[in-house]
């Protein structure tokens, strides 16, 4: 909803100027034209008026609007929005990923980091309204991005992400408990962690049960993704006549996945290829659909204009009637 408030109310008393302005109009017609008694012409007192002395009046009170008019204008009119609650969706997410070497298996195209990081790209750009974060774990974990609204730049740090930034390893407990860490003050309704992982927990001073509990004592729920193809994956290794390949079994601890979902009420997916991974991120975004209250406020707006075109629109019909039909009036 919106108010009118002016800038500059004082000029408004200049509005008493209009009936004084009218009185003198009224007197002035009164005075233009003496009485005098003329034996025989008493037909003429009821004679018509004729539509040209109905102008001449009509002028008068155009000026009087256009003064009216450009007062207001000196006066400054403005609308002002109210405070307004509305209602969007928006989440809290984490993204919490896995960049130990076993995401370089060639499974995915052009393998499992690269199609990681492309879908997790393409699921950010879709959540306008949502913060997004990102934690990156291997043999120990970090904040990559904290919770953001500025998508470009979280997605420019997850192109940035690299395995062999951090020590190898599988630290699940330490990504989930980093992602906890991120969203635990979070005042949003929704409050999630995606973890993607294609291995087995092997590193980090927290365990992945135990991290599972404290998100769920903050509310959060995660959605555990295990990341691998059911069977031999070509994995590259680099040997002293270059890279070559071998075959190498996804490894993920799917019983600790599901219980760490199960235990924070989200839900474990598989994905075995890298449709599969997008059609888990729709699946999501599906489940996820919080309706958040959130205050709206829209800046003054100058109100002026309107007034101001109005009066140089009489103006303008005041010139035309007096050029066009009152041009031999005295």
């Amino acid at each position: 909803m919106s108010e009118y408030i002016f800038a500059y109310p004082e000029f408004l008393w200049l509005l008493l100027l209009i009936p004084a302005m009218v009185i003198w109009y009224v007197l002035k017609q009164h005075s233009r034209y003496p009485t005098l008694q003329v034996p025989g012409l008493q037909w003429a007192e009821k004679a018509p008026l004729t539509v040209r002395h109905y102008l001449q009046h009509l002028l008068f009170a155009f000026r009087m609007m256009v003064i009216a008019l450009l007062v207001i204008v000196l006066a400054r009119p403005q609308s002002h929005d109210q405070w307004e609650e509305i209602t969007t969706e928006g989440i809290d997410i984490m993204i919490s990923l896995d960049i130990s070497s076993s995401m370089l298996a060639e499974d995915f195209k052009p393998n499992r980091m690269e199609a990681a990081k492309n879908i997790a790209t393409e699921f950010i750009s879709g959540r306008l309204n949502d913060r997004i974060g990102l934690v990156i774990f291997s043999g120990e974990s970090f904040t990559q991005c904290p919770l953001t609204t500025d998508h470009a730049v979280l997605v420019n740090l997850l192109r940035e992400v690299e395995i062999g930034m951090i020590e190898d390893g599988t630290a699940i407990g330490m990504g989930l408990a980093t992602a906890v860490n991120r969203l635990r003050n979070s005042e949003s309704q929704s409050k999630i962690i995606i973890l993607l992982t294609d291995g087995v927990n092997n590193r980090g001073a927290i365990d992945p049960i135990t991290a599972a509990h404290i998100a769920a004592t903050f509310n959060i729920r995660v959605y555990t993704v295990g990341v691998g193809s059911r069977g031999p994956a070509p994995f590259p290794v680099q040997t002293p006549r270059g890279v070559q390949y071998q075959n190498i079994e996804a490894d993920i601890d799917e019983e600790v996945l599901k219980e760490i979902a199960d235990i924070t009420g989200g839900r474990y997916f598989r994905a075995e290829d890298e449709d599969k991974l997008t059609e888990i991120y729709r699946e999501i975004e599906k489940l996820e659909k919080s309706m958040i209250d959130v205050l709206h406020f829209t800046a003054s707006r100058e109100e002026y204009r309107s007034f101001a075109f109005i009066a140089g629109l009489l103006l303008v019909l005041e010139w035309l009637i007096r050029v066009f039909w009152l041009r031999n009036m005295p």
